[in-house]
């Protein structure tokens, strides 16, 4: 199928946390995508690189002063579409969410559907993609619905984890799915019926960081660990202090950098001063990514002790560990969702249990310990995310997904909620 125009929807672009997705646009704009990008939010200022920043002004933004153009835009499809909005009206907003937050943005992403589809049809859009499975998926599938145009999203992580109430209904109206992990394959199509897992298709993220200086891996004391992530309940940093803690009880000499903001910050600064950790562990705030190529290239081991949390958030494959190994640098990771897709136990990096301070600190003295193994253990997972993780490759295999797509119209929605065969 000739694509003429693509739409990408999400909350916002660009954001600084969001790399990849930053450069899954521009990846696929490069091999001759025709895409316009459109976010459900206003724009995030801060953080941004400079390629970022320049591609700033051409996102169509929606947040709060497109809220008085909503009802003219519900009144006027109603009148040339009355069925197809009556359908969307017995789905969206009778579905159960997990949460208040979450109802709130789908609710949100609801009815700025109906703005997009005035957007998007001014605009000459065939397809409707959205970058996450969450607010940007409902959006995307009702502007889609309105435009009777193909309709695609990415389920990626907590996003999907735990699943919005329209998942399913997301899946039966999508030409595609996209995930960025193979442990999502299975769990995606748990929620697929009538055939429907056929549409759900594999593709890893794309390496971020173009210029990749190999770190030294002095593996001198103090050892010099790095972790980095939005400081937010899946990545497990408060497991992290808590190593820390036992790695300075046990005299081992280091030096921690955590990297990153977020709402968790307090309670990990105060966990800082309460383990004694002030002189070992440094809070450097949100680096950019024009910058964060050299705290990899000066640091000794990478640490990502992410975590499933209760509610079932959680991770895919954080993008961090792809960028550390790039850099040669060696990895500790922990064994849940997608990382064991990339980090192998002994043979490019170091796994172990969610949620086990003691584990996690054996692990970084045994790295510490032997620096010819923690490098041959890092060069082979540079050789595995330069192969798994190829921007050319995957953004080739992102590319036919959208060209083979089939003409599929989110139209025929059904109104009646699908389960997943563990929800009772």
């Amino acid at each position: 199928m000739n694509l003429l125009k693509i739409a990408y929807v999400l909350l916002w672009f660009p954001l600084p946390s969001e790399m990849f997705i930053f450069r899954e646009v521009r990846n696929l704009q490069d091999m001759g995508l025709p895409i316009s990008v459109y976010s459900l939010y206003g724009p995030a200022r801060k953080g941004l690189s400079r390629e970022m920043a320049a591609a700033a002004p051409d996102v169509v933004r929606l947040g709060a002063r497109s809220l008085p153009d909503f009802p003219a835009d519900i009144l006027s499809w109603r009148k040339r579409r009355p069925d197809v909005v009556g359908r969307l009206w017995r789905t969206i907003p009778w579905r159960r969410w997990s949460c208040l937050e979450v109802a709130g943005e789908n609710l949100w992403a609801f009815f700025a559907g109906f703005r997009l589809a005035t957007l998007m049809e001014a605009e000459g859009v065939s397809h409707v993609h959205a970058a996450w499975a969450n607010g940007p998926a409902t959006a995307a599938m009702v502007a889609a619905a309105l435009l009777d145009v193909p309709f695609s999203f990415s389920g990626r992580a907590g996003d999907i984890h735990p699943q919005d109430g329209a998942l399913a209904d997301k899946i039966r109206a999508a030409s595609f799915v996209h995930t960025n992990n193979r442990a999502n394959l299975g769990y995606l199509a748990g929620f697929a019926q009538n055939g429907d897992a056929r549409k759900i298709h594999l593709v890893y993220n794309s390496l971020t960081l173009a210029n990749r200086e190999k770190a030294a891996v002095a593996m001198k004391p103090p050892y010099r660990l790095l972790a980095v992530g939005r400081f937010c309940r899946t990545k497990g940093f408060d497991v992290l202090l808590r190593a820390c803690r036992l790695l300075e009880k046990d005299g081992f000499p280091f030096t921690l950098t955590l990297v990153g903001s977020g709402f968790q910050r307090s309670r990990l600064e105060w966990l800082r001063r309460q383990f004694g950790l002030l002189p070992r562990v440094n809070f450097p705030g949100f680096v950019s990514h024009d910058r964060i190529t050299e705290l990899y290239a000066a640091s000794d081991i990478f640490v990502m002790p992410s975590v499933i949390h209760q509610t079932g958030d959680r991770d895919g494959i954080p993008n961090v560990i792809m960028e550390a190994l790039s850099h040669c640098l060696p990895v500790v990771a922990t064994n849940i969702s997608g990382i064991p897709e990339v980090v192998v136990d002994g043979e490019t990096g170091r796994l172990v249990p969610q949620r086990d301070p003691a584990a996690l600190a054996r692990a970084i003295q045994e790295l510490a310990a032997d620096r010819e193994k923690a490098v041959a253990m890092a060069e082979a997972g540079r050789e595995k995310v330069l192969a798994m993780f190829d921007p050319k490759g995957n953004t080739r295999a992102l590319l036919q997904l959208f060209h083979d797509a089939p003409a599929v119209r989110p139209t025929e929605l059904s109104t009646q909620p699908a389960t997943h065969p563990g929800q009772a």
